[in-house]
């Protein structure tokens, strides 16, 4: 059975242009600085963000951990959104491994105001810890890939600056947040000091991210990805792809969103279900519960019927749309699900 898989976009295949490009890469050492295709796709990277300097790192865990532990010092307090993919789904990374705590400040559709996090910020006192980052996640994953404004990071930003505390985005989904409001990444990037960015999500990577911040900064980075056992060799068989997914891939993000849209628009179309999030990107939220199934239980349903997708909480199910998925696709998967549905 040929599987439509919506359960994420970390789960497409290279494409045939990303395969040659692994085959036929100049690759060298890089632990020693001295692969050209690694180079190549970090000094891209730094371009495109508008930042100094680029490193590439193995995953957006790694590289959202890294940042942690560059601007932090163990028993610092990092601020960031309620659900954001730091403090959901990154194993408690920020305690075991930088020495300190997260404190949630609850957002609207991902997005903290600008208020909450400056009365978050802790006052100069002997009894608390002192607040070394602030957390900020665009697309927002668990509020359904919603973005956050270019205005709200830049109030957050501002209220950051003002107190002297360093700004880290976790763009996993960046340029999908870009697309989405029709603005260069670097209108984003303008307001934080460093950021992560995923390229086997939306961008269709077979693996790795990219953290960019000024060169300082990347030096220690590159310094912590060692001690944690980040250090690549031959590297350039993934960078080379990576360098695809970075400077091509993000061009065809519309269309992911597109089909994201039909899909959310034809569920709410199908008895007893509906869409539970507001639609920015491509992620699509479903409410199963009408159905009397639990989310496992929906999603099993679904997997002998040939399509894959994802529990998401207490009666909700995640469908994520990618350069994998066509319209085709999108269209099968609706009359599938409604027709096990009647």
């Amino acid at each position: 059975m040929n599987m439509i898989d919506l359960r994420s976009d970390t789960v497409t295949k290279p494409t045939e242009e990303m395969r040659k490009a692994a085959y036929t890469a100049e690759v060298g050492d890089d632990v020693y600085g001295e692969d050209p295709s690694v180079k190549r796709l970090e000094e891209a990277a730094a371009e495109i963000l508008g930042k100094e300097d680029a490193l590439f790192v193995t995953s957006g865990t790694q590289g959202n951990q890294l940042a942690i532990l560059v601007h932090c010092r163990p028993g610092n307090e990092v601020l960031m959104e309620a659900e954001s993919h730091i403090f959901y789904y990154e194993s408690g990374a920020a305690s075991a491994l930088a020495g300190v705590q997260t404190r949630t400040i609850p957002g609207v559709r991902g997005a903290m105001s600008a208020e909450a996090v400056e009365a978050a910020i802790r006052p100069e006192d002997q009894h608390f810890p002192e607040t070394g980052l602030i957390c900020i996640e665009n697309t927002h994953n668990r509020a359904g890939g919603a973005v956050v404004p270019v205005s709200n990071m830049r109030e957050i930003y501002n209220v950051a600056g003002k107190y002297g505390v360093p700004v880290h985005l976790d763009g996993a989904r960046l340029f999908n947040a870009s697309t989405a409001q029709g603005v260069p990444v670097t209108d984003l990037t303008a307001h934080c000091d460093t950021v992560q960015i995923c390229l086997s999500k939306g961008l269709g990577a077979p693996v790795g991210s990219l953290l960019a911040g000024n060169r300082d900064f990347i030096q220690k980075a590159r310094k912590w990805r060692k001690r944690l056992g980040g250090g690549l060799r031959q590297a350039g068989i993934i960078a080379a792809p990576g360098y695809i997914a970075l400077t091509k891939m993000s061009e065809r993000l519309a269309i992911d969103h597109e089909n994201a849209r039909i899909f959310a628009e034809g569920i709410n179309e199908i008895a007893l279900l509906n869409v539970a999030n507001q639609v920015d990107t491509n992620i699509v939220v479903v409410d199963v519960s009408k159905t009397g199934q639990t989310q496992e239980e929906f999603c099993l349903r679904l997997k002998e019927i040939g399509i894959l997708a994802g529990g998401f909480g207490s009666g909700l199910v995640r469908f994520v749309t990618h350069f994998d998925v066509t319209k085709a696709d999108i269209d099968k998967a609706l009359k599938g699900i409604s027709d096990t549905l009647r």
